[in-house]
């Protein structure tokens, strides 16, 4: 419930943010770690990838503009200004998302299982979610880092229901059952 009151709540305030919106308590449990920082990639305009798009050719993906890039070098800042850097920066190996992660945290490790399911299925493998669940939990367990995760909507959505704008980001932790929670929501408008 109080995922959906957050939802609720964030979408009606975040077209008025003017810089990235984290609340103290996001930074608090970013420090205290056993969390993964979960994000969209920043803006790149337009649905879906053209046809005929190939991973390995950023040419033929839809990318960042401008505006993207400008909200991913925001986002870094936002961290850097705290001394808040992540352990690890996965991301899905779509050019938007590991130039998201690039140019926020200055590097990225693209992980598959953060590949956006469009293109491939409709909805994120089965597989995929287990290896994120495992991952998250993984995670959860190491106190005093966090990690993140650079991904698209759909992948976030089918993790844990929720949807996300571009450059929005999911605190995520495990609860005692493994299942994925969201603890706090971080965004930066563009």
């Amino acid at each position: 419930m109080l995922t959906r009151r957050i939802l609720i709540t964030s979408s009606l305030a975040w077209p008025a943010l003017q810089a990235w919106a984290a609340t103290p308590q996001a930074e608090a449990v970013l420090r205290t770690g056993g969390v993964v920082a979960a994000f969209r990639h920043a803006l790149a305009p337009g649905t879906f990838d053209p046809p005929g798009f190939r991973l390995g050719d950023c040419g033929t993906q839809r990318n960042l503009n401008d505006e993207g890039r400008a909200q991913a070098r925001r986002m870094g800042e936002w961290f850097a200004s705290r001394a808040l850097q992540p352990s690890r920066v996965r991301s899905s190996p779509w050019c938007r998302c590991m130039e998201t992660g690039t140019l926020t945290f200055g590097r990225a490790q693209a992980w598959d299982a953060l590949a956006s399911p469009r293109g491939v299925s409709e909805t994120t493998g089965a597989a995929n979610l287990k290896t994120l669940r495992q991952a998250l939990a993984e995670a959860s367990a190491r106190r005093g880092v966090f990690e993140v995760w650079v991904t698209h909507m759909f992948v976030l959505n089918d993790l844990v229901g929720v949807n996300t704008a571009s450059g929005e980001g999911l605190i995520l932790q495990a609860d005692a059952s493994g299942a994925p929670r969201v603890l706090e929501r971080l965004a930066v408008p563009i």
